[in-house]
């Protein structure tokens, strides 16, 4: 959530800004919100200093034995009249919170302006030098790959529908070693390894900014209501990524500043409805209702806020590399950025059947835009609170990751070479055969 002074005090700027992310601040309609919750909130002031001005001179009669009947009859009107009044600030005050929580996170000065994936910059690429692609080789995609070696849709479909998997043998092993993998990986780079809860209340949501924007995204597992007020939510919903449990561990907190910076790690499953996906990725694992991964998050002092975005992307990119998988860094235009973020690199692996680089992570700084929606904030050092930084990446997807090393590592009798790294997690192994 953003500061509401800023568009209090700088709309027009904030308009300019919002608009390269294809956002269409109504700033007319906020200034007669606000222009009303002011008069309203005068009003009411007025109303509750009249009402105790009169108890004291009632109450001062009545100490002298004097009659006090007519202040009376005149404060009797003022109870009714103020709970009207702070009804309608009430309704002024939630149809501004509902703007505040629609507005996505500004970008920062260094984030290419565009609007769609075709605007994004590329950074970096980087491939193996002992791993030469061959082009002569007839690359099979990942489920032509995977099925021989446990990946099994059909009985998932049975039981779940589409776009959820089943896995045995040597392929479920695979996938497990990636998740120890990665968090034995992360430990080593100093993040604390977490176990969080695969449920969350709405409110936890809200905070991370999931809700109310992506609501049609979650899958929701009990109805309540939504109040923006006073953020007394009761919709419970399985998690899209763990970032909302370790982001939301800091939530209503004051922080000590010695506390940051703040590093977690967690493997988890996700569930997404993939509303609005239909026709993409419908084979395969690419886009799934329910799927593992690790996730990286970093809470930390604004000034170290860039450093950490850093941080964690090295993180990300250390896991393909020590995997040996082609990879590209790609910095993401305004217009294609998620909705907290104010900066985002996002990591794409090569995928040698589609002949194409598909997404493996994200990496964002959301700066204070979380931190402010669940109230998260640390002591400086004159004693002064401040809004945190949050900073999350996937590192990575297990499921991408999965079918990346099915398709890189394909032999041409359909068997496949585990990763080097991985090997140690598969008892020592080095191929998974049909």
């Amino acid at each position: 959530m953003l500061d509401i002074n800023i568009i209090r005090k700088e709309p027009r700027k904030l308009f300019e800004k919002l608009s390269t992310r294809g956002y269409d601040l109504d700033i007319s309609y906020f200034e007669e919100l606000e222009f009303s919750r002011k008069k309203l909130q005068k009003q009411t002031e007025d109303m509750q200093a009249k009402r105790n001005s009169l108890a004291k001179k009632i109450g001062f009669l009545k100490s002298q034995g004097l009659d006090a009947n007519d202040l009376i009859l005149e404060s009797q009107s003022i109870p009714e009249d103020l709970k009207n009044l702070e009804q309608k600030l009430s309704y002024y005050q939630e149809e501004i919170n509902k703007i505040l929580f629609s507005i996505p996170n500004v970008p920062h000065a260094s984030v290419p302006i565009g609007s769609n994936e075709q605007d994004n910059i590329e950074v970096r690429r980087w491939t193996p030098d002992q791993r030469v692609v061959d082009e002569s080789f007839d690359y099979k995609d990942h489920v032509t790959v995977g099925e021989p070696l446990g990946l099994d849709f059909s009985t998932a479909a049975k039981m779940s529908g589409s776009r959820f998997l089943f896995m045995t043998g040597g392929l479920a092993r695979l996938h497990r070693a990636l998740s120890q993998f990665m968090l034995d990986l992360h430990i080593n780079h100093g993040y604390v390894e977490c176990y969080t809860p695969y449920i969350v209340n709405a409110s936890a949501l809200l905070g991370t900014g999931q809700l109310p924007k992506f609501k049609e995204e979650m899958f929701a597992i009990k109805k309540g209501s939504l109040n923006y007020g006073n953020n007394s939510i009761d919709e419970q919903y399985l998690i899209s990524t763990s970032e909302i449990t370790l982001v939301g561990r800091v939530s209503n907190s004051i922080l000590n500043m010695n506390e940051l910076p703040i590093k977690l790690t967690a493997h988890t499953p996700c569930f997404r409805s993939e509303a609005g996906s239909g026709g993409r990725d419908i084979k395969g694992m690419i886009r799934q209702h329910q799927f593992d991964k690790v996730e990286l998050v970093q809470i930390v002092h604004p000034s170290t806020s860039y450093n950490a975005l850093d941080d964690v992307l090295s993180d990300a990119e250390r896991v393909l590399q020590l995997l040996e998988l082609p990879y590209r860094v790609v910095l993401l235009c305004s217009g294609d950025m998620g909705f907290c973020s104010a900066k985002t690199y996002d990591l794409e692996v090569w995928l040698p059947s589609q002949k194409n680089w598909r997404e493996i992570s994200s990496v964002s700084n959301c700066e204070d835009f979380q931190a402010r929606r669940m109230k998260a904030r640390f002591r400086n050092d004159q004693g002064v609170l401040e809004y945190v930084h949050t900073i999350n990446g996937s590192a990575l997807a297990i499921g991408r990751t999965l079918v990346a090393i099915l398709e890189n590592y394909q032999q041409k009798d359909g068997s496949l070479i585990i990763p080097e790294v991985l090997r140690g997690y598969m008892n020592g192994d080095s191929i998974l055969r049909p």
